[in-house]
């Protein structure tokens, strides 16, 4: 038995946000609203969608692209390398390295590609 109710939709709102923690800020508002903890890291994003059917609508995803693009991620990744410990520095290096040279993917297409590999969940980029 199909039962469409349980279908859920979302928008995240691109103009909400500028950087990856206010993504997370956005996405905790959206998928923990009763719960005592707030999504802090990319794992942690993923973990939320588990248990998410339905659609999940980004508005201003433009504009997200641009903020989570190419210098926010190659900070990403250099504040990781700075801290070192519990990352893992050559792997971090790794993707900073095929980043700089046009390969690697940015912020933006890493939450796309998590939230694509939820089968359950159909992603519209506004």
């Amino acid at each position: 038995m199909n039962n469409n109710s349980n279908k859920q939709m979302t928008v995240i709102n691109g103009s909400h946000f500028s950087n990856l923690e206010g993504f997370y800020e956005e996405i905790s508002l959206l998928f923990l609203k009763d719960e005592d903890w707030k999504v802090g890291t990319l794992d942690g994003f993923d973990d939320v969608l588990y248990g998410f059917q339905g659609e999940i609508i980004w508005k201003d995803s433009q504009k997200s692209k641009e903020d989570l693009g190419f210098n926010l991620t190659k900070e990403f990744y250099e504040t990781k390398i700075r801290q070192g410990k519990p990352f893992n520095i050559e792997l971090i290096q790794q993707k900073l390295n095929e980043l700089m040279e046009g390969n690697g993917q940015t912020l933006f297409e890493i939450l796309i590609e998590i939230i694509e590999s939820h089968k359950n969940i159909k992603l519209i980029l506004d």
